[in-house]
């Protein structure tokens, strides 16, 4: 043991690594650096945030000693904190992440939230699935019979993978990945639900996004011709080719471009019951629209 502070620390304790994770993290100008530390020894222990304040004077092994001290490096260079760790919550799951995908937001815990209002069987398809968030929880909270996630990017497809590998004690519907664009890998599929979180942002727009999610986040994944309407507009364009008459469509959207994707999906003609839905922030977030029953 060793004082500090007047406190007795053990050495290679939770305390220990905390006050040593802390400096590297000060020293990188991380703001709340003790928080932070406390925070990468409770996601490497899959644990709550508050888990490393009530174990302060319990052993870490090892190799969670060493994933920690990865983990603050990693975020000392800048790494959005989900990234720096490797995993992010999503609903009632703890998924993977890395640089290959999005990291889930709120904003897309929403989106699940408004398809299982709606529909919970038959089959279900996530377009640009990422990290399998939408996907594997609506595989794990619906009533579907099977779920389909693609994805333009083989890593993006490989994280998926493993996340569902990883949580497949918690399904209840049966996953498959598919890599290719938009829709193509689920042509001559008919789908009651369709969801998608495509990429959304106007090329000339990723000046205005903070450096955590512009240097780090996949391009991919982010940005779309058009304005950041063409992957929507695609979407839109050819999902009644894939739902079933009276099947959901539901996508997350910029809230400057919600009411335009509405637009187009009323202009085609192929939809019914079109409208947008807000998110908790009151912006407009999600279409929600049905094919048609002819």
């Amino acid at each position: 043991m060793r004082e500090a502070a007047g406190l007795a620390v053990r050495e290679g304790s939770v305390a220990a690594l905390v006050r040593e994770l802390t400096g590297v993290l000060e020293a990188a100008g991380i703001e709340e650096a003790r928080r932070e530390a406390r925070d990468i020894l409770a996601a490497v222990h899959d644990a709550p945030r508050f888990w490393a304040a009530l174990h302060e004077q319990e052993l870490v092994s090892a190799e969670r000693a060493d994933a920690c001290r990865r983990a603050a490096r990693h975020r000392s260079a800048g790494a959005p904190f989900a990234y720096a760790v490797g995993r992010s919550a999503f609903r009632n799951l703890t998924l993977h992440v890395d640089e290959r995908v999005l990291i889930p937001r709120q904003e897309t815990e929403m989106l699940v939230d408004e398809i299982l209002t709606r529909e919970r069987t038959g089959l279900a398809i996530d377009i640009g699935t990422g990290s399998g968030a939408i996907a594997l929880a609506l595989a794990s909270e619906g009533g579907f019979a099977r779920v389909i996630g693609t994805d333009v990017s083989s890593g993006a497809v490989a994280v998926a993978r493993a996340n569902g590998e990883r949580l497949a004690s918690s399904l209840v519907a049966a996953v498959e990945w598919r890599e290719g664009a938009l829709l193509t890998p689920v042509a001559g599929e008919r789908a009651r639900v369709i969801a998608s979180n495509p990429p959304y942002i106007a090329f000339e727009e990723a000046i205005a996004l903070p450096e955590s999610v512009r240097d780090w986040e996949p391009p991919f994944a982010l940005y779309s011709a058009s304005g950041g309407m063409a992957m929507s507009a695609s979407i839109i364009r050819g999902a009644p080719d894939v739902l079933e008459p009276g099947g959901l469509l539901v996508m997350e959207l910029d809230s400057r471009r919600a009411s335009l994707a509405a637009e187009l999906a009323l202009a085609g003609g192929r939809y019914r019951d079109v409208s947008v839905r807000l998110d908790l922030a009151g912006r407009e977030r999600f279409l929600i629209a049905r094919r048609k029953d002819e």
